[in-house]
């Protein structure tokens, strides 16, 4: 959002935003190992000789984590490199047994690229990708363990990472939150990255400086490993005002590395930010550069799904579905997924998409889950579409029996069928209802032929409440206008 500023006692300030998304390969084994890469095991369980850096040790690359991030660039409308290098970059720390981490300075896999969002409340914007380049992961330190040791625990090293560099063109939280949001939906459409960001497969490095509008960029922090949508913007609405007002109080921005404490929400620094020289990087001598043919790149393209933005408006150009509804309804790939399974079931895409925004949704957050884990299927929604559709359910109904199903996970009618609650349009019955009603009300009979028309929905609520709610609400209007007069 453009109009995003910082007030500061000099005037607004313009916050310039830049991230690198960390996000960790889908594969069964690692970048350079055939070590295993499931989350949750016991420490060092996942640890081959090559992530230990054991002398002799040599590194293979992993086809599928290439194949990977080329078809991540692919879905980012990139250039996707021919000819491209690993890199060692050096520095020392407990958890890197190598002394390096194997990574891609000079030339990466994956070149320029872009994604569009939609902030809330703002216009549509194009956001640079600068580059991706894979590289693989570090240990990671325990120090909860013991009182006074530190542990080092290996599962994660030599994990594949996917590092998405932004260019600088976020100018709000706002901004950044939907850059980050629409990034993670797309790896997750792809397959090439889980998206989970509270187990540490996706996370931010956020870059943030301050100006004044129109003048150059001011110098830059980098708050590392942030973990979360709502963490990144607030990482950056402190760390803008930490900057304006560190700067009106005649202060200077050092830049540096800071981290994020998401307690107490603010920035803290972390050390001075070493220039890329300090790494002393240079060509990894016991890896080949990689040479990517077009028929591997075009077997990527090839395996690629519908993305987000063309299922959007596929949803609303195809199935007719509204704007709000379609971008809910591919926000995610799993509510995609399951929408398309109850289009698949026969549901047709109106009434579908319009109960799953609605009742669904609304279930699922009562009852804390995700749709992954929905208690009932798509099938079976669909199933309970079509009971309204025929005349078997009116709504009210049709909100009983799906409470049973969330309850049971049951089919539909067989719960119509148990608990006898099928909707009725017996106009005798119905008829004898009314007669007992307007008997007993000769009052309210009498002010609603006088004019009071607002009396018929009291009528209709008598009605249905003496049947049960089991009678066709058509039908009972349809009665009592012809009984009321």
């Amino acid at each position: 959002m453009s109009d995003y500023r910082i007030a500061g006692a000099t005037g607004d300030w313009e916050v310039v935003i830049g991230l690198e998304v960390h996000a960790q390969v889908t594969s069964n084994s690692k970048l350079f190992s055939g070590a295993a890469t499931a989350f949750g095991a016991e420490p060092n369980a996942q640890v081959s000789l090559v992530d230990a850096a054991m002398p002799g040790m040599l590194p293979v690359p992993n086809r599928e984590c290439i194949r990977q991030a080329v078809r991540t660039g692919l879905a980012l409308d990139a250039v996707i490199h021919r000819w491209s290098r690993f890199d060692r970059k050096n520095y020392f720390y407990a958890d890197l047994p190598q002394g390096y981490q194997i990574s891609q300075l000079y030339h990466p896999l994956v070149g320029e690229g872009a994604i569009t969002i939609e902030p809330e409340g703002g216009a549509a914007k194009t956001i640079g990708i600068e580059r991706i380049h894979v590289e693989q992961d570090a240990g990671k330190l325990m120090h909860d363990q013991h009182p006074t040791r530190s542990y080092v625990d290996l599962n994660r090293s030599g994990v594949a990472l996917m590092e998405i560099v932004s260019r600088p063109d976020m100018r709000s939280p706002a901004e950044a939150g939907a850059y980050v949001k629409k990034l993670r939906a797309i790896l997750r459409y792809v397959g090439s990255c889980d998206g989970n960001m509270e187990q540490g497969s996706m996370r931010a490095d956020v870059n943030v400086s301050v100006r004044k509008p129109g003048q150059p960029f001011g110098t830059r922090t980098e708050t590392k490993n942030v973990n979360s949508i709502r963490f990144v913007m607030q990482a950056i609405e402190f760390e803008a005002r930490r900057q304006v007002d560190l700067i009106e109080e005649g202060g200077t921005v050092v830049q540096e590395t800071r981290l994020f404490d998401p307690d107490k929400g603010v920035t803290r620094s972390m050390r001075s930010k070493e220039d890329a020289q300090d790494y002393r990087y240079f060509p990894d001598p016991d890896l080949l550069p990689l040479e990517l043919d077009e028929a591997f790149i075009e077997a990527a393209r090839a395996s690629l799904p519908e993305l987000p933005d063309a299922k959007r408006r596929r949803y609303q150009e195809a199935l007719g579905l509204s704007a709000s509804n379609a971008e809910v309804l591919t926000a995610d790939v799993e509510t995609a997924r399951w929408f398309e399974a109850m289009l698949a079931a026969g549901a047709p895409p109106k009434p579908a998409s319009n109960w799953v925004t609605s009742e669904l949704f609304g279930a699922l957050n009562r009852l804390g889950r995700d749709i992954t884990d929905s208690p009932v299927s798509p099938e079976r929604a669909a199933a309970l579409l079509a009971l309204i559709a025929d005349g078997t359910l009116s709504g009210s109904l049709a909100k009983q029996v799906f409470e049973l199903m969330l309850e049971t996970g049951e089919d539909p009618a067989a719960i119509v069928e148990a608990h006898g609650l099928k909707q009725t349009s017996d106009t005798g019955a119905i008829e004898a209802e009314i007669a007992k009603i307007l008997a007993a009300n000769p009052d309210k009979v009498a002010d609603y032929r006088g004019g009071k028309d607002k009396l018929f929905g009291f009528f209709v609520g008598q009605t249905m409440r003496a049947m049960a709610g089991k009678a066709n609400p058509a039908v009972v209007n349809e009665l009592l206008k012809k009984a009321l007069g």
